[in-house]
């Protein structure tokens, strides 16, 4: 259960299931409309009272077990909790407690006051410490096996909420010796503040390079430097004798992973490329050290509770079922890719050749820069221009268009009550259809700002579930990204990449916000792992289809729609070079599976790691001392299930073509979207929810496991998919593999820069 409750969101109150009522005008609420959070101090009675409920709750279930066991109370058991009554109940207590863990998380990311950062932090330590209490509770336990032994009785989401809250108790060790799980609640412990440790290690230490002078920083990076000075090296000794010092004007630029993305396609200058380049990807240098604790900790974790590796723990449940299954698909995808990606680096290599000279070698840090200029030259894109019709309003306007085209529902700006923001330029807005009335509300937290959360992603804070038959638990959820401008200030004008982020983490938000089940277990993006990504990546193609476009995308100024052959260059644009970006992802979720799948007590080091994988995967070196790993804040939520992101890439090429394409903004389009996937969350299989939106072809079964199938995306990267991997031929690509042999023995988007 409580495993669950880590990597989802979700919140209940009985007292506050008005929460988001529109607030009578003047009165005052807390952060994110809880009353206990008017102050940064209310954490801890927020914590207090989630773990006062839930003992009189976990006391409820108790007592009842007790009638059940009890021969000589036969004649109260028609009075004892069904199998239903006690799934109701355990969803409800980790609800309660979702109601702390999820909103500290978001506070920590994004509140400005570094009092609620700090209380959120405690918050969330308590609670965490308090969850691994929860794990030893036998009598929830068998509470919860008793539940699915009656599985007969039960609905068939009440069947799966009951098999998964047991299967997570014992990933939880609660079925081992007792030594045994207090060591389990230890490495969970350990394991979430290493976690906490990685990620303000990246915040706290972005890194920065100086620049002399400021001629060699393009005037549209200029936005992200802090001016500097130094002592002129070409001051006469005259003017020095004299005690006079002419001072030479430069730039200080952060290499957090934005402002290092924006530098190393922006910047001319390679020396410059290359320092940004190399400091980006040697920061921070602690979280080496984090990283190993952390793969150690994890290690210990599975092997204690009876898997052979953390990657057996994370993929066991998931569609993929086992690291050999995810071993084999990487492989395929890398075998087929491979020749393209070859062919795009030489492109590449040959473009540099022409602009500086015959002999010159092709570095990582030149990536970025050559294949932006390759874009623009063959597709005479200028990014000032395709930004010009998209300001951020008219992108959210856009949001706005697509769910009223789809699912016959309206995004309507609310107001907020005194409190309940978190900084000024937060909108909220409530999801409302004409006939189902509310269905949910939605954060927009999208400018960046010092201090906050570097990325882009989606948080949720209140989960839906079934409170009676007429009585829905509206889902609460929060977007941010990090774009540059302000509302009272510049507006920002988003690149078309930018464009596409916000469309995938606006996917996410309505994979929870359209949700409709019974247990907040399920609600939304609470699925397995490898299929969380697939609405996210597959409202990414509505941000590149001009019938989308052309509804919302108008210049700044003048209001003119965006022509529909600077859509046409902009698709183009980005399958240039597909097969290197899918390459990358391939690299990325390689890394992720062999940390993670080592057999071995002491990890391997980290960067010989990195290096290797580099060298087999990708036609790019690795660069000698970088360790880009440290800031992979994936290898945290995402432990040995990177993959997802391309198990999703595939699904959704495949929903995008046989369900989406022919029309994208039907309302017919929508229904299935909505009635055959998103509105059931994670209560049903994640197999049969793909086949029953596509029909079949859209998945394979290998090795006991479940891959995609990769035909739509091979056709649509132009990529001739005749590499037909034979049980044997897989066989053989694992054996020569170095990459995957821990993890294979008889587990995109928001991550920065290249490595």
């Amino acid at each position: 259960m409580w495993n669950l409750i880590r990597r989802v969101a979700a919140n209940f109150r009985l007292e506050a299931r008005g929460y988001h009522a529109a607030p009578r005008s003047g009165v005052s609420t807390g952060l994110y409309g809880f009353h206990h959070l008017r102050t940064a101090g209310g954490f801890q009675r927020f914590v207090d009272e989630a773990i006062e409920s839930n003992h009189m709750k976990s006391r409820r279930v108790i007592v009842l077990l007790i009638y059940v066991r009890s021969t000589e109370l036969v004649a109260f058991i028609s009075t004892m909790p069904s199998a239903a009554d006690v799934v109701r109940a355990m969803d409800e207590i980790s609800d309660t407690v979702c109601s702390v863990v999820d909103s500290a998380e978001l506070c920590r990311h994004t509140h400005p006051d570094r009092e609620y950062v700090e209380e959120a932090n405690k918050a969330s330590l308590r609670i965490n410490e308090y969850l691994h209490y929860l794990n030893t509770d036998h009598s929830l336990y068998d509470a919860v096996k008793k539940a699915e032994r009656e599985g007969n009785s039960l609905t068939e989401e009440a069947q799966r909420a009951a098999h998964n809250l047991r299967v997570d108790f014992e990933k939880g060790g609660i079925h081992l010796c007792e030594e045994k799980l207090d060591r389990v609640n230890q490495l969970n412990i350990e394991i979430a503040q290493l976690c906490r440790q990685f990620g303000e290690n990246i915040i706290n230490d972005p890194g920065y390079v100086d620049v002399f002078p400021t001629s060699r920083i393009p005037k549209q990076l200029r936005h992200l430097c802090k001016p500097i000075y130094q002592s002129s090296s070409r001051e006469s000794t005259a003017l020095s004798k004299s005690g006079y010092h002419m001072k030479e004007r430069g730039f200080r630029i952060s290499t957090e992973p934005s402002a290092l993305s924006s530098v190393l396609q922006c910047t001319a200058d390679e020396e410059v490329r290359r320092m940004a380049y190399i400091k980006g990807n040697s920061v921070p240098h602690g979280n080496l050290h984090v990283l190993d604790r952390l793969i150690a900790a994890r290690h210990e974790l599975a092997r204690i509770t009876g898997y052979r590796t953390y990657a057996d723990f994370v993929v066991k449940q998931n569609m993929a079922s086992s690291p050999k299954v995810v071993a084999s698909f990487l492989l395929e995808m890398s075998e087929i890719v491979k020749d393209k990606a070859d062919e795009e680096f030489e492109a590449i290599w040959r473009v540099k050749r022409e602009k500086c000279s015959p002999t010159a070698h092709l570095e990582p840090w030149d990536e970025a820069y050559y294949t932006a200029l390759m874009k623009s030259s063959a597709f005479n894109l200028d990014s000032s221009v395709v930004a010009s019709y998209f300001p951020l309003p008219q992108c959210i306007e856009g949001l706005k268009i697509l769910v009223k085209s789809l699912f016959g529902a309206k995004c309507c700006n609310i107001p907020m009550a005194p409190g309940e923001s978190w900084h000024p330029d937060v909108l909220k807005m409530s999801l409302h259809h004409p006939e189902e009335g509310d269905l949910g509300i939605l954060y927009l937290d999208l400018y960046s700002r010092e201090g906050k959360y570097p990325g882009c992603a989606h948080f949720a804070i209140k989960g839906g579930r079934r409170i009676s038959d007429n009585e829905y638990q509206l889902p609460v959820v929060a977007l941010v990204c990090n774009f540059s401008g302000s509302p009272n200030s510049s507006i920002a004008r988003l690149n078309h990449w930018e464009v596409e982020t916000l469309f995938h983490e606006f996917g996410h938000a309505l994979h929870s916000l359209l949700s409709r089940t019974d247990y907040q277990h399920f609600s939304g993006t609470r699925v397995v792992l490898d299929l969380a990504e697939t609405p996210s990546n597959l409202f990414e193609y509505y941000a590149c289809d001009f019938r989308v476009l052309k509804t919302f995308a108008k210049h700044y100024s003048t209001g003119e729609m965006i022509p529909e052959k600077l859509v046409e260059s902009m698709q183009a644009a980005r399958k240039m070079f597909a097969a290197t970006e899918l390459q990358r992802q391939i690299f990325y979720a390689s890394i992720d599976q062999t940390l993670f799948g080592e057999e071995a007590a002491s990890p391997r080091d980290t960067s010989l790691v990195v290096a290797d994988l580099k060298r087999q995967f990708t036609s790019w070196k690795h660069v000698e001392g970088t360790h880009w790993q440290a800031r992979f804040s994936h290898l945290l939520n995402y432990g040995a299930g990177y993959y997802s992101y391309l198990y999703a890439k595939c699904f959704a090429a495949t929903i995008w073509k046989k369900v989406c394409q022919d029309d994208p903004l039907s309302s017919a389009t929508g229904t299935a979207l909505r009635t055959n996937f998103l509105r059931h969350g994670g209560a049903k299989e994640a197999s049969v929810l793909l086949n029953d939106l596509v029909g079949g072809g859209i998945l394979k079964k290998r090795d006991g496991g479940i891959v995609p199938d990769i035909a739509s995306l091979c056709e649509e990267m132009n990529v001739v998919c005749d590499v037909k991997l034979t049980e044997g031929k897989i066989c053989g690509l694992l054996d020569q593999s170095k990459l995957l042999s821990a993890s294979i023995h008889p587990s995109i988007r928001d991550v920065g820069s290249p490595p």
